[in-house]
């Protein structure tokens, strides 16, 4: 059996307990959770260049670490979860981690958080997101359900006004989210950033740049994978 298809090596329930608690325990008002994180890390692995760990982390992490055994567990899990993501793409078995809300007629999947965490992701390569998306309408196509899901739930703004999507079209959009991840990825494969790209991203990289951020979408709930 060969590398490509081997079923890849992800956080079991017992893991991503664990991570669930820890970020929980040491994060504040619109800091990402599990679903977040794993929507950044999503991000991330399919975009369209290498964003190494000291470049996110950030993200994440951000309280000092109790001590250097529970710091050296937490990065492992972080790098576990990390690795799966591009693994689970390469078989077709990734899945995104949702969060759970309460709704009037009893607790809801949420991907508020995961479009949340995905967002900020793009926004660490934003240059080169927003000046393909504009010149490219193959990647905007590419992306339709993830931004769709984002615009629900308040995490993207849209020039025009929608309507709240219905809860069927909400399940349709969640369910194509990992062919779309697949699609995306292929398509920075094809049409790999260009020199004068990363260029433009130098130079439009400044100090305080996260400032310009809208504050985080409020949410709560636990993770469901």
């Amino acid at each position: 059996m060969t590398a490509k298809t081997e079923w890849p090596s992800s956080l079991d329930d017992n893991e991503l307990d664990e991570l669930d608690r820890y970020l929980r325990a040491h994060t504040g008002e619109g800091d990402l959770l599990l679903d977040g994180v794993h929507g950044l890390l999503s991000a991330l692995a399919v975009g369209p260049l290498l964003v190494l760990p000291d470049e996110w982390l950030h993200e994440v992490l951000h309280e000092p670490f109790a001590d250097e055994d529970e710091g050296n567990r937490v990065l492992a899990l972080l790098a576990k979860l990390n690795d799966s993501i591009s693994a689970e793409l390469d078989v077709d078995a990734y899945e995104p981690i949702l969060g759970e809300v309460e709704h009037e007629t009893g607790p809801m999947l949420s991907a508020a958080g995961w479009c949340e965490g995905f967002s900020r992701g793009i926004d660490l390569r934003a240059s080169l997101w927003e000046s393909r998306l504009a010149d490219d309408p193959q990647l905007m196509e590419l992306l339709g359900p993830v931004m769709a899901l984002a615009v629900d739930e308040g995490i993207l703004s849209a020039d025009t006004e929608f309507e709240k999507l219905s809860d069927d079209e909400y399940d349709e959009c969640l369910s194509q989210v990992p062919a779309v991840l697949g699609a995306v990825n292929q398509y920075w494969q094809a049409k790999p950033v260009t020199e004068a790209e990363v260029e433009a991203m130098v130079h439009q990289q400044r100090p305080g740049d996260d400032d310009d951020n809208a504050p985080p979408r409020q949410r709560s709930g636990h993770w469901v994978h």
